[in-house]
């Protein structure tokens, strides 16, 4: 059975005192429910995560305590998108006609501090240091770097790209625009990775209603269906975060095959795609995860961003909102957030931001640790 978002709401990311994550969370499912037409009571089933600011479920204390199965998801980064994948299952198996997937967080400022023990590691690893992921993720786009000529410009243009769209988005954090230079000359974090190419832990909150695309009609006049819906966990030879070692055999990391899956389930092809939204913690992640998911070969990526492809206004348009750069990631709800945008885009409500020719098929793609990816193919 086919699945349509006929409902979206969201909570400006970035940093709001004195405002909680589970309050965050009921502002963006309200604006969820009131632009589906709907009541709280009317949702049939929901699913919702949070990595630091409580667990979904007790939204129901606030939203209404009409009893229905709410189901918390962990997953990482990949809450957001797990929390979707499961939704999008429910409605698809006939079970429930009409849902919610909400995700949220409300990190404290600094880097993430996850514990080795959670995510099955020995607690050797987090005394060498290397539970600080900024630190995988520059060794593995250096290796990247020198497998396919990639230089610290394109790192540079990514994030400018990101803080320029960022500009444009009303829900964005960080809406300043900056140049090459800003950027390459912000604090070294973790070579060749500046400040301004990661993103940060930041608060937020997103909220998507589901329906049965045979009943879309009856909420919105403008449904997006989800084509595809798919959620891959890493196999032996990716080198993952967390990872604690290097096998000498390579494979495919879950990007990979995530991706594939939900090409293949949409019968379409990436070079089909008018938009998309993929994981960009730092620059060299959304370099890295053009060429995985498909949208363009390894080693096309410095050509592509250097001659604009990936603008707002080019071939295959990437992070329009400045993806998680601009936004900062609360992990819960960043999958979500790239639904949330993908589904704008389409509706053509995008306004300043807004993906000309008139966008027809838009793609998500969310990687959380220790090895995640869930990806979606949305249409209209």
């Amino acid at each position: 059975m086919k699945v349509a978002i006929v409902g979206i709401g969201i909570h400006q990311f970035g940093r709001t005192e004195g405002v909680s994550g589970r309050a965050q969370a009921v502002h963006a499912a309200r604006q969820a429910l009131e632009d589906a037409g709907v009541e709280w009571s009317d949702i049939q089933f929901a699913y919702g995560g949070s990595d630091s600011a409580g667990n979904a479920d007790t939204l129901v204390s606030e939203l209404g305590l009409t009893g229905l199965p709410f189901i918390n998801v962990s997953n990482g980064c990949a809450t957001g998108g797990s929390a979707l994948t499961s939704a999008v299952n429910t409605i698809a198996s006939g079970k429930h006609d009409l849902g919610i997937a909400i995700g949220f967080d409300k990190h404290p400022k600094g880097a993430f501090n996850a514990d080795p023990k959670a995510n099955g590691l020995g607690q050797w690893y987090g005394e060498t240091g290397m539970m600080v992921t900024t630190q995988f993720f520059a060794m593995k786009i250096q290796r990247y770097m020198a497998e396919h000529g990639i230089g610290e410009h394109t790192l540079a243009q990514v994030a400018v790209k990101a803080f320029g769209n960022g500009s444009l988005a009303p829900h964005a954090w960080r809406r300043t625009p900056m140049t090459e230079e800003q950027v390459l000359s912000s604090t070294m974090v973790s070579h060749p990775l500046t400040q301004f190419m990661f993103c940060s832990p930041a608060e937020g909150a997103v909220a998507l209603i589901l329906a049965r695309a045979d009943q879309a009609k009856k909420y919105t006049d403008t449904p997006v269906f989800l084509e595809a819906a798919e959620l891959r966990s890493r196999q032996f030879g990716s080198f993952e975060v967390f990872s604690p070692w290097v096998s000498t055999e390579r494979a495919d990391g879950p990007t990979v095959t995530a991706a594939r899956a939900a090409f293949e389930a949409a019968g379409v092809d990436p070079a089909d795609i008018d938009v998309a939204q993929i994981q960009d913690t730092e620059s060299g992640a959304e370099i890295m995860h053009m060429a995985e998911t498909g949208l363009c070969k390894h080693g096309e990526q410095q050509s592509l961003i250097a001659a604009g492809e990936t603008a707002i206004g080019g071939r295959i348009p990437i992070n329009t909102d400045g993806g998680c750069i601009a936004n900062g990631e609360p992990i819960g709800a960043t999958g979500l957030r790239q639904v949330y945008e993908n589904v704008v885009q389409l509706r053509g409500a995008a306004g300043a931001r807004q993906v000309p020719g008139d966008p027809k098929l838009a793609f998500s793609h969310v990687y959380g640790a220790p090895g995640i990816s869930a990806c979606t193919v949305l249409s209209r």
